[in-house]
């Protein structure tokens, strides 16, 4: 069941599930709690998990044209206040592992367990920023025709014919985000910091899950990040959506990880 909490007069929905040790759920750019769906059988079954609709994504409203990290980190502690949670694991795919981090750099005692899903500590390149900023004046001539490019970018261009279905069905939710959380969010990542020291210094239990054939992160980069600070790695044959082009794999390794935590 969704609720909504207020947040800077903006409102904020999140889905509660389950007993047991917390689990909170961060989605990506251009999708919503929605895209946890798949997993919340098994993961619910002896854990509390908490899917969060981030700012300007799914049933969670804008507040003005940037949406920091660190803004949308602070809407999660909010939801988190709220529901008296005081130390989950927290999961956060792509942008989500992005807000996670934000979340950690502020509340590093308040996590248990810490995974970035097809994410990364790292900044946006000079080359990357361009192209967010280019996307940013394209999408509001252009919305749909941006968020298809945009989303279909995403998948391995095998996973584009053998989950063509899953793909379609992501894509539809994907164009329920309007052009003010395209925008804000973009701009939120575009200008967002290096956070390797925060996931570094993490002393909880940390889990790096790598898409072999990510066309977002390059492979080899996220292999020496996750050696470099540390971290437990699960690689998957996939691109950047291991939810969908590894579903089951994915949802073992995160049960693995919980238990572990």
């Amino acid at each position: 069941m969704q609720n909504i909490l207020t947040f800077k007069n903006a409102k904020i929905s999140f889905s509660v599930y389950g007993k047991g040790a917390s689990i909170v759920l961060l989605h990506g750019f251009l999708e919503n709690s929605t895209m946890w769906n798949s997993m919340l059988p098994l993961l619910s079954k002896r854990n509390k998990i908490i899917c969060i609709d981030l700012l300007g994504h799914g049933k969670s409203e804008c507040i003005g044209y940037v949406h920091s990290m660190e803004l949308l980190a602070e809407a999660v502690e909010t939801v988190l206040k709220h529901l008296k949670i005081r130390k989950p694991i927290v999961i956060g795919h792509s942008m989500g592992g992005y807000v996670a981090l934000a979340f950690a750099e502020k509340n590093p005692e308040k996590i248990k367990g810490f995974c970035l899903m097809n994410s990364t500590s790292l900044a946006d390149d000079d080359e990357r920023k361009l192209l967010r900023a280019r996307a940013n004046k394209m999408v509001q001539n252009n919305f749909k025709s941006m968020v298809r490019l945009s989303f279909t970018n995403l998948f391995s261009e095998e996973s584009r014919i053998t989950y063509k279905d899953e793909m379609k069905a992501a894509l539809n939710e994907a164009l329920k985000t309007p052009v003010q959380g395209y925008i804000a969010a973009s701009e939120g990542m575009r200008i967002r910091e290096n956070k390797e020291q925060v996931l570094q210094n993490l002393s909880c239990k940390k889990l790096l899950v790598i898409g072999e054939k990510d066309p977002v992160l390059d492979f080899e980069t996220s292999l020496e990040e996750a050696k470099k600070n540390n971290l437990e790695t699960v690689v998957l044959d996939g691109g950047h959506m291991s939810h969908i082009e590894n579903k089951d794999e994915l949802i073992t390794a995160l049960n693995q990880f919980v238990k572990s935590c």
